[in-house]
């Protein structure tokens, strides 16, 4: 873990002291992506709509098959902007597709970070007694 510090070296006890030194900063993306956000937020309500909200995190092979959505949208790009099912951009429906893949493929990784670290406390004797679930993530409790 990092150590969280203020950028403009306040000490974090101190008035107008802000731990953020070296984290994402989130609202140049917001503000500089604005309106490819948007289309993809339309893409995400068709989809929404279409199926049902959230739906396509529960999807089988998900990462392979949003990859493969997503190549057909790049391919399909090639001869016209829009699809002509949803008249959304093939461009934006891309992008739909691979922050599908992207997130799938982070929480694949985040699962399987967290079985190897359960796996590692369960074996440890001083940590065995003390686990506990919490939402798949195994954690001492510091009470």
């Amino acid at each position: 873990m990092t150590e969280e510090k203020d950028p403009n070296g306040i000490d974090q006890h101190a008035p107008g002291a802000k731990l953020d030194q070296g984290k994402p900063r989130v609202g140049l993306m917001m503000a500089g992506f604005a309106r490819a956000l948007l289309e993809v937020s339309k893409v995400t309500t068709v989809g929404a709509i279409k199926y049902t909200a959230n739906g396509w995190r529960q999807v089988p092979d998900g990462v392979d098959r949003y990859n493969d959505a997503k190549c057909r949208h790049l391919l399909y790009g090639y001869l016209d902007d829009k699809d002509q099912d949803t008249d959304l951009l093939h461009l934006a429906q891309e992008a739909w597709n691979a922050l599908a893949e992207l997130e799938l493929t982070l929480q694949k990784r985040e699962l399987k970070n967290a079985d190897i670290y359960r796996d590692t406390r369960k074996s440890d004797p001083i940590w065995r007694d003390e686990l506990r679930d919490c939402s798949g993530v195994a954690e001492k409790s510091r009470d």
